[in-house]
């Protein structure tokens, strides 16, 4: 035999909390550029809300917050979080990119000849004679204590590499 139990009413401290959490994800929205806030489902009536948001000054774009919070329960807020995470992934795989050919170049500054052979292996536009120059030429600025140029370029060459 099954009961059925009602799930207690909210207090007021939790209505206050959810209300809060669909204001900050209404101004996550209004933070949105206009070309990524068309890829969030949202209603129209919301958008236009997020939109007017764009143009206005502190005081007015404090109520305007706290309006489209009042417009957030009717949304889908789980498919509006949705969109957003979808949309900061390129964002972090450039960022990891950036931080693997970072480490490729310290691993080459530091002599890595696997490395080096892995890279030419797996890129076959790399020139190793090139890289080995800007390798020989990043450790004599060092020695010399001159700016970092050729390490610069090495770097610039590998993300270049990476890219094509």
């Amino acid at each position: 035999m099954e009961q059925d139990y009602e799930e207690p009413p909210k207090s007021k401290s939790q209505i206050k909390r959810e209300m809060h959490e669909l204001q900050v994800l209404g101004k996550k929205l209004v933070e949105l550029p206009d070309k990524q806030l068309g890829h969030v489902p949202i209603s129209d009536k919301l958008r236009e809300a997020i939109i007017s948001a764009k143009s206005m000054k502190l005081t007015a774009l404090k109520r305007q917050v706290k309006y489209i919070g009042g417009l957030m329960p009717d949304e889908d807020s789980e498919a509006i979080r949705s969109a957003l995470e979808k949309l900061k992934q390129p964002h972090r795989k450039e960022v990891e990119a950036f931080h693997e050919v970072e480490q490729w170049r310290d691993r080459l500054l530091q002599r890595d000849d696997m490395l080096l052979d892995e890279l030419v292996n797996k890129y076959e536009n790399l020139e190793r004679q090139r890289v080995c120059q800007l390798i020989r030429n990043a450790k004599k600025e060092q020695t010399l204590h001159k700016p970092p140029k050729s390490a610069r370029l090495l770097f610039k060459y590998l993300t270049d590499i990476k890219s094509l």
